[in-house]
């Protein structure tokens, strides 16, 4: 069915318009010997982030104690994660497996919106979270009464909200243009893989994504570097051991983490406008998406101490009774 399809469509000229909903996917050049070794380690990275991205929302949830305004950010975080990857991976192993790669074009801008929306609410959250350890280190005494629960809400509120509004728009206006082609040169859907299925002036769509990522990038760089400019100078003028050793222990993980997921992230958006590098481009953006997946629930989960403790305390726990 789809292959008469597709068979029909290109024999219509490149400025008519194709009315068909099934879009092929282009995907990864992969020889045989390798399809099965990387469809499983796609498999163990997936289970891998599943695993401890439920693991810390259970726990977060289960134990009272840790019911506070930094935990509640930690779980924002893995719910990103969790609907990011879980939109991109599942399909991508099962493309990774059949030479026969379609989709239909509401399952592409379903899966375009999300893995946007996941982009855009990575950056947000994570400047949340650096105004959060901004306030923790900078103002300890004052944290309880400026880091409310309230105050967290809005702002997670705030950033999904932002994130939301910037991607339909985004979406929207990829929505409206009349398609010529219907092969999405990705080994996934994205907006611009999107846009390019029209022969139609795209620079509109152009411009608006441009805008939208000098907005993200400025906003998380901007936000990020304010903040840790901020507690350098507070640990360099206090002097204090305790409060430098803190401030290294929980921030450095913290940019390591944005410092890759912005290398990734910048990477895909530079090479959608080099075509040559193609595999490139699909590596970076996986990348993109599993690596501060996997890396989140180590780092802000067992780096923080209130958060390691607990689980310890679960492990002994059922050590003794099971003993």
């Amino acid at each position: 069915m789809f292959n008469k399809d597709f068979s029909s469509h290109e024999k219509m000229g490149e400025n008519a318009s194709i009315l068909t909903d099934i879009l092929e996917i282009e995907g990864f050049e992969i020889a045989p010997e390798f399809t099965y070794p990387l469809f499983f380690l796609l498999l163990f990275v997936y289970s891998t982030l599943l695993f401890s991205n439920i693991c810390v929302l259970t726990l977060i949830i289960k134990e009272k104690s840790l019911h506070q305004p930094m935990y509640f950010l930690f779980c924002n975080l893995s719910v990103n994660d969790l609907i990011g990857n879980t939109v991109l991976l599942p399909q991508l192993m099962a493309h990774v497996l059949s030479t026969k790669r379609f989709v239909t074009y509401n399952q592409c801008l379903l899966q375009a919106f999300h893995s946007h929306t996941f982009g855009s609410a990575s950056h947000m959250i994570l400047v949340i979270m650096a105004i959060d350890r901004y306030v923790a280190i900078c103002h300890p005494l004052r944290y309880s009464t400026i880091m409310t629960n309230r105050t967290v809400i809005s702002l997670s509120a705030t950033a999904w909200g932002l994130s939301i509004l910037l991607v339909s728009v985004l979406i929207g206006l990829t929505v409206r243009l009349p398609r010529c082609r219907s092969l999405i040169q990705n080994a996934f859907c994205d907006n611009p893989s999107l846009f390019k299925l029209s022969c139609e002036d795209v620079s509109i769509n152009n411009l608006y994504g441009l805008f939208f990522t000098v907005l993200c990038f400025t906003c998380s760089i901007g936000g990020i570097t304010a903040t840790y400019i901020r507690i350098a100078l507070i640990c360099w003028m206090k002097k204090n051991k305790e409060l430098n050793s803190k401030a290294l222990q929980t921030c450095t993980s913290h940019l390591v983490l944005y410092l890759i997921m912005l290398w990734s992230g910048s990477l895909t958006i530079i090479l959608h406008r080099f075509p040559n590098y193609p595999d490139l481009r699909k590596i970076a953006y996986i990348l993109f998406h599993v690596v501060p997946a996997n890396l989140n629930p180590i780092i802000y989960g067992l780096q923080t101490k209130s958060l390691r403790d607990t689980i310890t305390h679960i492990l002994r726990r059922k050590t003794v009774i099971s003993i």
